[in-house]
């Protein structure tokens, strides 16, 4: 059984929590983030921790759900998130146009990529790609959103993927 939603969160330096009603905000040095929470769990806020409570057993998926969301927003406040990608393929390069990115991987035309409000992109060489930005959900869905243009194949390993993945490779036809 788990427990997460048991936990007691410690609140960090520099970080202000705010409950209203069933809208928890925590505002940081990195920036502000919000979530709405079920009616049905309580956000208990002292000075340097946060309980999550529930009513009855009946909400208890609503429960660890809330407590780890919270979560989130502290580290994404305090230290942010950020998630590597790769391209792996000759001619395959991310590059940067404007706050766009555009990006070469083995189409006929380069594929260009509008960035979304929150997050930064860093291009520290035309193979790698850093998305950066405060709130966990939403750079992992830009990452998923980029790496969905060229999913890495199995039997060249060509395509975009995370830096820590790793492709399961086939071995491809013989001659018997």
């Amino acid at each position: 059984m788990s427990r997460v939603g048991n936990r007691i969160l410690k609140i960090p330096a520099g970080v202000t929590v705010s409950v209203d009603g069933n809208i928890v905000a925590v505002k940081g040095p990195k920036g502000e983030l919000s979530t709405k929470v079920n009616e049905n769990i309580t956000v208990e806020v002292n000075d340097t921790e946060i309980k999550v409570t529930r009513k009855n057993d009946n909400y208890k998926k609503f429960h660890g759900t809330a407590n780890a969301n919270i979560k989130n927003m502290l580290i994404g406040v305090t230290e942010g998130y950020e998630k590597k990608l790769e391209v792996v393929g000759v001619g395959y390069r991310f590059q940067t146009k404007g706050k766009d990115i555009v990006i070469n991987a083995g189409y006929s035309n380069p594929v260009e990529v509008k960035v979304p409000a929150g997050i930064t992109v860093e291009v520290p060489s035309n193979t790698e790609l850093i998305i950066k930005g405060i709130d966990k959900q939403q750079v992992g869905q830009f990452a998923a959103e980029v790496r969905e243009i060229r999913k890495p194949e199995p039997y060249k390993g060509k395509g975009i993927r995370y830096s820590d993945e790793v492709v399961r490779r086939k071995e491809g036809k013989k001659a018997s």
